[in-house]
């Protein structure tokens, strides 16, 4: 073969990606970024369907980087609702397998939105996850428990201050839905305690009960013992509803069973004395704030489903008689990011505590407050015994502004799509980052979960944003909740 054959024909002269090289060629050093434009389907009507979608909103929160576009992703509830408008109420529904960052995901929320100004308040810490956040914000810090902390479900807590300084309908308000959150509250302790809730005659007797502590202390909170003791003392107006007709005999025998549960809730009972005392600590309204319930055993189901119920109903209420005095002028007016986290241990913990849960979150977005409820999975809420609280427990979800969804099972999928359009892609993303860890023999231990940090948000039927939380320096103390296991 001659020498000619072997040599290679000469390659074209191409241009590069900035130009044609070489001196006067035209090659440029910094290529400009395309202009973009934004119009109404109106005014670009030719261009339909577009090539690509919209960016991710960056009203909010930073919150992490979009997996598929790589931008900077920023969301939370209440920006979300109250300056991008793009949510119909300022909550979210954040479910998803254990240890794959939905505490991280909220407590990112909650320290920005601190920033913007909203109190972030945990009500029931059971790990707990979020007492580092709230003290290196200043906050306060409740810690609840045997021994340690007790919460007065009958007291009042600011609705008493509040309804002393309005007149008129709005203190009638006050003082009305107090009164309706403390009956709700011994009847949900009830509820826990027995396994269903207390008969209908039962209830108007503890609401006629609660007047009745309302006259005789108007100086200070009665507790258990002072309720106990109404029934006890069996006044005319008991009497009336309990139908004795004149029979003292009657008359027990209708609050026999009312009162055995009331004397095991002051402090005899299986629930303990936690709520038997005056509340230790009470509540601030100015400051974050934590409830530490914590040291109460995971042993303890029931007493740690009425720790959180009790701690719902007590800081609901408290915010409820602030922001009326705010309505007034009379307060400054304050928004809230509150935090609602193991949803499933107060669910589970008897049957109709599904009403008393939203009876207690029904402040309406007119009261500047946010929600964020935390559960593991949709199975959590649909494994109720009763038909009618599995459909109120999907309700949760359904009325949720946002839900946030990080890796989930394939069982999930059908129950998570009845409250959120899902598409294919997206059921295969969370299910894939459900996969279980590797195991990393080159360090000896677990290498991290494939769905740690990723989680999907859905807004309605738009379709979901895929984004990864990586953690700053600044934050990696405040979400070390495996401290304990460092030090041993």
């Amino acid at each position: 073969m001659s020498k000619k054959q072997l040599s290679s024909p000469p390659r074209e002269r191409r241009p590069g990606a900035r130009g044609w090289p070489g001196y006067g060629a035209g090659s440029v050093g910094y290529v400009e970024a395309p202009a973009e434009w934004r119009g109404t389907t109106v005014q670009v009507c030719g261009l339909w369907p577009f090539a690509a979608g919209s960016g991710t909103p960056m009203v909010g929160v930073p919150l992490g980087q979009n997996l598929i576009t790589g931008a900077s992703l920023c969301c939370d509830p209440i920006s979300w609702f109250q300056r991008a408008k793009l949510l119909l109420n300022p909550s979210e529904f954040v479910l998803g397998l254990p240890g794959l960052g939905k505490s991280t995901l909220v407590r990112r929320q909650a320290l920005g939105l601190a920033g913007y100004g909203v109190l972030p308040m945990a009500f029931g810490d059971l790990k707990p996850d979020y007492v580092d956040l709230i003290r290196a914000l200043g906050g306060q810090v409740i810690t609840l428990g045997r021994g340690r902390g007790y919460l007065n479900v009958l007291d009042p807590g600011e609705a008493t201050a509040a309804a002393a300084r309005l007149t008129g309908d709005r203190r009638r308000a006050v003082i009305a839905d107090a009164h309706g959150r403390r009956l709700n509250a011994v009847s949900a302790l009830l509820t826990i305690l027995r396994g269903e809730p207390p008969t209908d005659r039962e209830e108007t007797l503890i609401a006629a009960a609660l007047n009745i502590l309302d006259e005789r202390h108007q100086a200070d909170a009665p507790v258990m013992a002072d309720l106990l003791q109404v029934v006890k003392d069996a006044p005319e107006q008991l009497r009336m509803i309990a139908l004795d007709r004149g029979d003292r005999g009657r008359y027990l025998n209708a609050t026999e069973n009312l009162e055995a549960s009331l004397t095991a809730l002051c402090g005899t009972g299986r629930l303990g004395d936690m709520f038997s005392r005056p509340t230790s600590v009470p509540m601030r309204t100015d400051k974050p704030v934590v409830f530490d319930v914590s040291a109460i055993d995971d042993s303890e189901a029931l007493l740690q489903a009425a720790a959180l119920l009790s701690c719902w109903s007590y800081g609901f209420g408290t915010i409820s008689a602030v922001q009326a005095l705010a309505d007034a002028g009379l307060a400054p007016q304050r928004h809230y990011f509150v935090i609602m986290d193991e949803l499933w241990r107060v669910l589970r913990a008897g049957r109709g505590l599904v009403d008393r849960v939203d009876a207690l979150t029904r402040l309406n977005r007119q009261r500047g407050v946010g929600t964020a409820m935390i559960t593991h999975t949709m199975s959590d809420l649909l494994a109720l015994p009763d038909e009618h609280d599995r459909m109120k427990a999907k309700g949760f979800a359904e009325r949720a502004g946002m839900v946030i969804a990080g890796g989930l099972p394939e069982a999930e999928m059908a129950q998570l799509s009845q409250v959120v359009g899902m598409s294919s892609v997206e059921r295969e993303l969370l299910v894939g980052w459900s996969t279980p860890p590797a195991w990393d023999s080159a360090l000896d231990r677990e290498a991290k979960p494939a769905g740690q940090g990723n989680f999907l948000i859905k807004v309605g039927g738009r379709p979901g944003i895929p984004v990864k939380i990586k953690l700053t320096e600044a934050e990696r103390d405040i979400n070390d909740t495996n401290r304990k296991w460092a030090q041993t």
